[in-house]
């Protein structure tokens, strides 16, 4: 059939009077190296190491590998066409429109529910230093300032992240160090008696729990990797984005083997993985004060609360810009697709931060039952994407190779076999999960494929009543898209 100019509706070209190229080099080097390092590596993992022990690390590296095998494919796909949509626009292309606008809405759903979290656990810590102010209030300031950063300009919001992810990644870098000179004994003035490589077998062994906690840990620490694709996101509104978003593909394997794996080890090495203090304390500030180091407590309260701003601010960012790109496909409100003068999506972003706000009154009025819904809900979103980005490429491929072969500067390791051994496993994991009652595992995934099904059939009936792109018959010859995606040309795949 013959493709239509109209069905598929290009966003404005970065520079014009869309989203501009107000990112530097060095802002996506640091939004890539410190988006992989969520808030939940330092407060989650002391759960997953009391689960599987020593084995954590087989949990991490399994999550890590799989982590970086879909951010290959992504890769791929968003270094062949950088857009804001990342993921959304290319199953959009790929799978049909459906498939864009379910995920992308899952995705924004998603990045909302987050912002009221952090904000929440960001408030904690600051009510902690300064208690006169309650913690809604500290709440209402950190989302306000990160929304009007937002709100000024994308190079504000990378300046920001640009410090906010040099903090955590010199702390993380910091503390290997640190902890590596202790654990060989040479680190002066402390003599940890406690510390060595002996910790890993000792207690019980390495899999204290049996070979059965690693899946275990796998539940508990798969989220912790969700942000590892904001850099695809924002390479749109670089300078270069191919490079940008080639340099942040290939240096995640680097990332996950440093900062995940170099780190847990670290933590499971200076103490005995059954150490009370792992439990009481939190994993990486046991680990400080069992080298005596002072006031451990206050310097990783400190960077959990930049880890936070980091996720707030980004969280921000990524989910308006997907908000952007639906509204810029006709698959949200046509002011979503806006932008200010200096490229800036305001519609999006408010709209974004709005449902932020709802979320946190949610959290501080129901927050075991309205709020404990929204997170459940929201909760397997990331394996969902992953799944997407799995299927995606593998139709992308046949497209980027018929009609502009030159794009694929980066490609996926052993087409398509990986791809689909990738997608095995994250439909193991999926089904995994339904067996766990302990972590709310079954819960999550459940809640999640509900809201799901749910944005599935909004998809199909705005399809069907042809309220999108295009009106009525472009719907119609989008569905037919559904099943031939190829025909259409690869220069109509949205971008900005």
């Amino acid at each position: 059939m013959t493709s239509q100019p109209t069905k598929k509706t290009a966003a404005p070209a970065v520079g014009g009077h869309g989203l501009q190229a107000g990112l530097k080099d060095r802002h996506l080097s640091m939004i890539a190296i410190g988006g992989v390092i969520g808030a939940g590596l330092f407060v989650g993992s002391s759960s997953g190491i009391a689960t599987a022990g020593p084995g954590i690390l087989l949990s991490y590296a399994l999550v890590g590998t799989l982590v970086v095998l879909v951010m290959r494919m992504l890769g791929e796909m968003s270094a062949a066409n950088p857009t804001s949509g990342s993921f959304s626009a290319h199953a959009d292309r790929a799978l049909g429109r459906w498939a864009g606008f379910s995920i992308g809405w899952l995705y924004w759903f998603f990045w909302v529910v987050v912002l009221a979290v952090e904000a929440t656990a960001g408030a904690v810590i600051l009510e902690g230093w300064i208690p006169a102010v309650p913690q809604w209030a500290w709440a209402l300031i950190v989302m306000i300032v990160l929304t009007a950063t937002n709100l000024v300009s994308v190079g504000s919001y990378g300046e920001f992240e640009f410090w906010f992810a040099g903090i955590k990644v010199v702390a993380i870098a910091g503390f290997i160090v640190v902890g590596l000179l202790a654990i060989f004994g040479v680190l002066p003035g402390v003599d940890s008696d406690q510390a060595g490589f002996g910790n890993l077998t000792g207690h019980g062994g390495f899999l204290p729990h049996g070979p059965g906690a690693i899946l275990t840990g796998v539940l508990l620490v798969v989220f912790s990797f969700m942000g590892s694709e904001i850099a695809t996101l924002a390479a749109g509104e670089s300078e270069n984005p191919q490079k940008a978003v080639t340099k942040a593909t290939n240096s995640i394997i680097w990332r996950v083997a440093v900062f995940y794996l170099g780190s847990i080890l670290v933590v499971v090495s200076l103490l005995p993985w059954d150490s009370k203090a792992i439990a009481d304390d939190g994993s990486y500030v046991a680990a400080l004060n069992s080298l005596g180091i002072p006031h451990a407590g206050q310097i990783m309260n400190f960077i959990v609360l930049t880890s936070v701003l980091s996720c707030l601010n980004s969280g921000l960012y990524t989910a308006s810009r997907m908000a952007f790109s639906l509204g810029q496909r006709g698959d949200a409100p046509k002011g979503f697709g806006r932008t200010t003068g200096n490229g800036v999506p305001r519609t999006a972003i408010l709209a974004s931060v709005a449902f932020g706000f709802v979320a946190v009154f949610f959290n501080y009025k129901f927050p075991d039952s309205v709020f404990l819904f929204l997170v459940n809900s929201s909760g397997a979103v990331a394996l969902f994407v992953w799944l997407v980005i799995c299927f995606s490429q593998l139709r992308m491929r046949r497209i980027i190779q018929r009609e502009a072969p030159e794009k694929l500067v980066v490609k996926m390791w052993l087409y398509p076999y990986l791809t689909w051994a990738t997608a095995a496993l994250i439909v193991f994991v999926l089904g995994y999960m339904l067996t766990d009652t302990e972590h709310d595992g079954r819960q999550t995934v459940l809640l999640s494929l509900l809201v799901a099904a749910l944005v599935l059939v909004v998809a199909f009936v705005k399809e069907k009543v042809g309220g999108g792109r295009g009106g009525a018959a472009a719907d119609t010859e989008d569905a037919e898209d559904a099943e031939d995606a190829e025909d259409a040309p690869l220069d109509e795949v949205t971008t900005g």
